[in-house]
């Protein structure tokens, strides 16, 4: 494959940008034919959580109390973006 071939050439070269004209083609038609939902952010808290071992008292500095972080995960309070740290 072009691609593998041209894995690690050096931006600037014609090689490199070959390398960038073709992975910017691929991932064209790839978004355009197989489109991926984003995932879910309850799931995807929960599959970071199982992949570091990490447990609810875990999260309590980011979400704030255990009540809280029930609540979120089991869909029960909304997620936000708020940079206010979590209430205690």
């Amino acid at each position: 494959m072009e691609v593998e071939r041209l894995w690690g050439a050096r931006a600037g070269t014609p090689e490199g940008d070959r390398l960038d004209v073709l992975a910017t083609l691929i991932d064209a038609c790839e978004t355009k034919h197989y489109p991926t939902d984003p995932p879910d952010p309850i799931e995807a808290i929960k599959f970071r959580m199982e992949q570091h071992g990490l447990t609810r008292r875990d999260l309590e500095e980011m979400i704030g109390t255990r009540t809280r972080i029930a609540e979120v995960l089991n869909r029960k309070r909304g997620l936000s973006i708020a940079n206010d740290p979590p209430s205690a």
